[in-house]
């Protein structure tokens, strides 16, 4: 007996090492329940997933068929998203436009300060606030592009959910436009109020986009019109006297009246206040670049970056200095007590 012990001994530990063997070989190379290399998932981080917090719905303003639409949160996005930015536009561009939609909506419904809306709206279906359609009326507009293009859109909202941008633990005003002429703007500029994250930045992806130039060619007559001016009978139209450090015109000597270059867009319909302008005879050819107010995140700038391989936490830290990207869940929270 004393013979067969060393031997049952060493069988036993053989029996072991091939039962361990295979597993010790396998340990470093696995992750466990995701089915991919150690090595590859390091290199692939998966971003952290983010609560959502409790199911809100956006009490949205039908202008046109006055009347009060209640959409959930999410679905409010997917008909902001879908309407606010082309669909053929960069994955990561769309998500940094989602982004912007969501904290919108959510500052918005948060302010004891509902504008422009009638009493029990949060937003309205225009401009006024952000543009919305809902699914059905997407299907009328897009037609035979609705499949692909709505699997995007709600792509770009699935992938940001319960995400919004803050300052200082605050949802932001995600303020955003067609294009920049190169820079955006100081938002003092435009609303007059400071904002420490609403400051001109550099967008030169915009530049020679579709929509960054622009002409108008207006008669003498309608352009006295609309300023509330005279020139009179020689090519001297005025002068502009300074521009802002994003080079959009600060103000302007005309017909004998001092404007601010916002004053002038919004006078004339111009596409943007980086504007020069000459007299042809009987009418003023005004030319610009950049459209829209240019302050916040530019659409077309957001799509040069997503081209160049930004995410779209790079695009909103860009446009929107200083800021974070937070859970939407303690401020859905309070959104449910305020109800």
């Amino acid at each position: 007996m004393k013979q067969i012990k060393p031997i049952i001994v060493l069988v036993s530990v053989l029996f072991v090492l091939i039962l361990l063997i295979p597993s010790m070989l396998v340990i470093p190379f696995s992750d466990k329940g995701a089915g991919k290399l150690a090595e590859e998932r390091q290199s692939n981080p998966e971003p952290p997933q983010i609560a959502s917090g409790p199911t809100v719905e956006v009490a949205v303003h039908r202008v046109s068929a006055q009347k009060i639409e209640n959409v959930p949160l999410e679905e409010y996005v997917v008909g902001v998203l879908a309407m606010e930015m082309p669909a053929d536009f960069e994955l990561e561009a769309l998500k940094a436009q989602a982004l912007a939609a969501r904290t919108y909506v959510v500052r918005q419904m948060l302010s004891e300060q509902k504008l422009k809306v009638p009493n029990g709206a949060d937003v309205s279906d225009t401009v006024s606030h952000q543009v919305y359609k809902n699914n059905e009326e997407l299907k009328a507009q897009w037609k035979g592009d609705y499949d692909w293009k709505i699997e995007k859109i709600r792509q770009a909202v699935k992938e940001t959910q319960g995400q919004i941008i803050t300052f200082n633990g605050e949802p932001i005003d995600a303020v955003f436009y067609s294009t920049s002429n190169g820079y955006t703007e100081d938002s003092e500029n435009v609303w007059k109020n400071a904002v420490p994250y609403l400051k001109s930045v550099e967008s030169p992806w915009d530049v020679n986009t579709e929509k960054f130039h622009s002409q108008v060619n207006m008669p003498v007559s309608e352009f006295e019109n609309k300023l509330g001016i005279k020139l009179g009978n020689g090519n001297d139209i005025g002068k502009i006297t300074s521009r802002t450090k994003s080079n959009r015109v600060a103000s302007v000597e005309v017909g004998g009246k001092t404007f601010t270059g916002v004053q002038v867009r919004d006078a004339l319909g111009l596409r943007s206040s980086d504007f020069s302008w000459e007299r042809k005879g009987s009418h003023i050819v005004i030319q610009t670049k950049g459209y829209g107010h240019g302050v916040g995140m530019s659409q077309f700038g957001a799509d040069g970056m997503a081209k160049e391989g930004k995410s779209y936490k790079d695009i909103v830290t860009h446009y929107y200095q200083g800021v974070e990207i937070s859970s939407t869940e303690n401020f859905l929270n309070k959104l449910t007590v305020k109800k």
